[in-house]
């Protein structure tokens, strides 16, 4: 790699000679405040806080655009540089709605940080404000403007990232303000509810719609049998919520918490996800041996079905028909495990804790349920956290506790559905021994694993040659279906995830500054948790689950079945996309 030398407040250095002034800053140890720069999804220079000087330079400059060159003088530290940092932050409050002890937000918010860090004491600019309408239509995602601060950070990771596109900056001056087209509600348009811009969000203008009181409501009626599920990426990360290092699996602690807030029973999501891959291998199965429409596109995501149904509809056909882990779990405890244990159906109450708001709207879609809701409230990693706090529970003192029987069975294929390539993974280690009849020698296919945004593979299954592909983030799998409809990829079967990384870095899991993704990959740690929990379980293939084996055997009869079909299986509709 090539190196240039530079002086940073007087320090020589040598950093790669692509770096920016913030990167070479980072390697030498030295902070500099920022707000619109967020690594990989936004660089703009446009909030200027910051700024540095540079030797023969006029004026200050953004320190996350400017590249280094051989020789370049820097000053992070200058009365000049710190009194421009204070005075922009001073006017970003001026017209912030300053409610901080009521906001989601309340310390792990990167503009009270920043007020802090810089010495802010009061307010210096008093004056008019703008007052906006809190837009709270969608299931999933709240837009607060009045504490918007304009950094963009939002549109990059939705235009940018997503290339969903439906918020952008409008008008100009005092007046500029962060909308959709026509100032439409979210709910009115192609929004995907992936929740990425929430993550993205520095304060806390973007939040998730919070189901927790409805959760709450429910475990204090003595009516209802309260069951709670959980899906995998959340034990990868919930942890952070109480000062935990990225990527600790929680698995156990999880599980005590959740019974100390008093669950009837808490369910691992893993057993529906077992159901899926046997649901989903027999489809490809089917599907490659009869002539069915290929390739076939997973379904797990709801951020993407929605992406597709708005921008792909020629690719519906594609989608598996499996309905997503949850909410398989969600029909099979309102009907096998309601039968089993003996409880009116009308009465059970399922809580699925999910990674991913989207799923909030999942759960409200109407195909989700026949007699009854297959999910009745959907909570993400951060309402969990909140809901434990509530409640007094010292997180990280608690003991470890297992999952329920007797729909607390999983497999380590079922872990690793968190994890971009994770279900792909998954449906290899089924469908290849089915079609081989014969245990595998290595169920661990390395190829589909990792975060690059596009993986390739090609697996001899039974003397068959399989095409698959792995695309996480919806800008990613806009140009794997590009490339389809091209003619210049051809696969059998696709993993499309709507969040980069997966699920472990879904919009409802903790949100970390972006200082903290300077230096993590959020996607990698939090993935490690959960290959690692794959790896320490004795049954890593969903076909040799026992509690799956059961189930078939006394209710489903067998995989792709009439019962199934009708319980497990669902259906896409074409959207507008305006």
């Amino acid at each position: 790699m090539d190196m240039v030398n530079v002086i940073i407040n007087g320090r020589e250095i040598s950093v790669p000679k692509n770096y920016t002034v913030l990167e070479a800053a980072r390697a030498a140890k030295i902070d500099i405040p920022t707000l619109c720069y967020m690594k990989n999804v936004s660089k703009t220079g446009s909030c200027r806080m910051c700024v540095v000087e540079i030797k023969g330079a006029r004026n200050l400059q953004a320190a996350c655009v400017y590249p280094v060159s051989e020789g370049l003088e820097i000053l992070t530290n200058t009365q000049k540089v710190r009194n421009a940092r204070k005075s922009t932050l001073e006017l970003l409050l001026s017209n912030h709605e300053r409610k901080c002890l009521t906001c989601i937000r309340n310390k792990n918010c990167e503009l009270q940080t920043l007020s802090e860090e810089l010495g802010v004491t009061d307010i210096a600019y008093e004056g008019a404000r703008n007052e906006h309408a809190i837009d709270d239509l969608s299931p999933s995602i709240i837009r607060d403007n009045n504490k918007c601060i304009l950094c963009r950070r939002c549109v990059s990771a939705c235009k940018e990232i997503q290339t969903v596109g439906v918020i952008d900056a409008t008008e100009r001056g005092f007046n500029t303000k962060i909308a959709t087209a026509f100032n439409k509600p979210l709910a009115e348009t192609a929004c995907v509810n992936c929740g990425q811009c929430i993550a993205a969000c520095p304060v806390g203008a973007l939040r998730e719609k919070d189901n927790t009181d409805d959760v709450w409501a429910a475990l204090a009626d003595e009516t209802k049998h309260v069951i709670v599920q959980t899906a995998p990426a959340v034990r990868a990360a919930l942890g952070e919520e109480f000062g935990m290092a990225i990527g600790t699996p929680v698995t156990g602690k999880m599980v005590a918490a959740l019974k100390a807030l008093g669950f009837d029973k808490v369910f691992d999501t893993n057993t529906g996800a077992d159901v899926t891959i046997m649901e989903e291998g027999t489809e490809l199965i089917e599907r490659i041996k009869n002539g069915g429409k290929l390739p076939m596109i997973t379904s797990c995501s709801p951020g993407w079905i929605k992406f597709c149904e708005h921008n792909f509809p020629e690719f519906l056909d594609n989608l598996s028909t499996c309905k997503s882990p949850h909410e398989m779990f969600g029909a099979l405890l309102k009907t096998y495990y309601a039968e089993q244990a003996g409880i009116d159906p009308a009465n059970i109450y399922v809580v699925s804790v999910m990674p991913c708001v989207a799923k909030k709207f999942e759960a409200s879609r109407p195909e989700m349920g026949n007699e009854y809701r297959d999910v009745d409230t959907v909570i993400s990693t951060r309402e969990l956290a909140r809901m434990i706090k509530q409640a007094g529970i010292r997180f990280d003192e608690l003991e470890d506790e297992q999952f329920d029987d007797p729909c607390g069975e999983s497999t380590g294929a079922a872990v690793i559905f968190g994890a971009t390539g994770g279900v792909m993974e998954a449906a290899l280690r089924t469908v290849a021994e089915v079609l081989e009849n014969k245990p595998l020698d290595n169920i661990e296919f390395i190829e589909v694993r990792g975060t690059e945004g596009i993986k390739e593979a090609t697996v001899n299954v039974a003397g068959m040659d399989i095409k698959v592909a792995v695309a996480h983030g919806l800008g990613n799998a806009r140009k794997l279906l590009e490339d389809i409809k091209a003619g210049k990829a051809d696969y059998h079967f696709i993993e499309i995830m709507a969040c980069p990384g997966g699920c472990v870095t879904g919009g409802g899991q903790p949100i970390r500054s972006a200082k903290i993704h300077m230096d993590i990959d959020l996607k990698a740690e939090r993935a490690k948790a959960l290959y690692t929990e794959d790896k320490a379980l004795s049954v890593r293939k969903s076909h040799e689950n026992p509690y799956i084996k059961k189930l078939y055997d006394e209710f489903l009869e067998k995989p792709g079945s009439h019962k199934s079909h009708e319980l497990l299986h669902t259906h896409y509709t074409k959207r507008d996309l305006f």
